[in-house]
């Protein structure tokens, strides 16, 4: 609805050359002024962007004049962000969304399923928190099919506008991939290779430490070493595509996951996600398959 009173805007900028011809170049023309204020005062950087340009068009004698009075808007509201990243404790400014789905089949088969994820993340001037919990657990005709967990922390420092060191550690269990707990740590580079309103591209390499109990008994712990992409892509205003993915490289039992999903925003913070995953084990332990594939319908919710 913001966008009506910017279209009605354009006439009244467009005539203002005719009124205020012979203005001051040092101060903006009253109607001028009075549109420029409206669009400050509705906080939309887009509205602001749009008057800006016409106001410029219609009194090109208060160009600089009304290119100051945004540019100053601008600033001032770029360092109340920064300054309230400063001040913000440490359970401030957490942002997240949690995932949900399921389905259950009765009658000539007798299946249940459910899965759910919880990400949170907090960004402030210097650091950027991820967590994330997952689980995925399965029953076909009263015996257990599938059951992963997995629980991962990730901080990253941000020592310039694309590039980071991160941290990561994590832990995962599923038995039906051959292993019944996994702890892996990792510390390396990251960089944002794509930072834009629409796209964005995150990737990171580093060394990796892995400890692993599998099912046959065996333990294993190694060095490895540790890449992932995280690329998000807003197709539309209520339409992301995603693509996430990570490797652990090692001499023994290398391992790739990865997940691409198509989120679709229903009503306010409500969105519908379809996903395609794939685990893959190099070496997985005997009788077991070194792939597996995940397909999921689930209800996100943001907060």
């Amino acid at each position: 609805m913001r966008i009506l009173p910017t279209l009605l805007a354009v006439p009244l900028l467009l005539g203002a050359p005719l009124l205020l011809g012979n203005a001051d170049p040092a101060s903006i023309p009253p109607q001028v002024k009075a549109m420029l204020d409206a669009a400050i005062a509705s906080g939309n950087e887009g509205e602001v962007a749009t008057i800006v340009k016409y106001a410029r068009a219609a009194a090109p004698d208060s160009a600089d004049a009304i290119a100051a009075v945004a540019d100053g808007w601008r600033n001032e509201r770029r360092a109340k962000a920064v300054e309230m990243l400063r001040e913000a404790g440490p359970f401030d400014l957490w942002k997240g969304r949690a995932e949900i789905g399921g389905y259950l089949t009765t009658g000539n088969t007798e299946n249940i399923g459910i899965s759910g994820a919880l990400d949170l993340q907090r960004e402030t001037v210097r650091w950027r928190h991820k967590v994330r919990l997952a689980a995925d657990y399965q029953e076909s005709l009263g015996l257990v099919s599938r059951e992963h967990y997995l629980a991962a922390y990730e901080p990253n420092f941000k020592f310039s506008e694309r590039g980071y060191v991160y941290g990561a550690a994590q832990y995962e269990s599923d038995r039906f991939l051959g292993y019944t707990d996994r702890y892996s740590a990792s510390l390396g580079a990251g960089y944002s290779a794509i930072k834009g309103p629409a796209m964005t591209l995150d990737v990171e390499l580093g060394p990796a430490f892995r400890h692993t109990n599998f099912t046959d008994a065996t333990v294993e712990s190694s060095v490895a070493a540790r890449g992932s992409l995280d690329f998000d892509w807003k197709l539309s205003k209520g339409l992301t595509l995603s693509q996430d993915a990570s490797a652990y490289v090692q001499h023994y039992n290398s391992s790739v996951t990865g997940t691409t999903a198509l989120n679709a925003r229903l009503i306010g913070p409500l969105a519908a996600k379809l996903s395609y995953s794939v685990q893959y084990e190099s070496m997985p332990p005997v009788g077991r398959v070194g792939t597996d594939t995940t397909s999921r319908a689930s209800l996100v919710y943001s907060f």
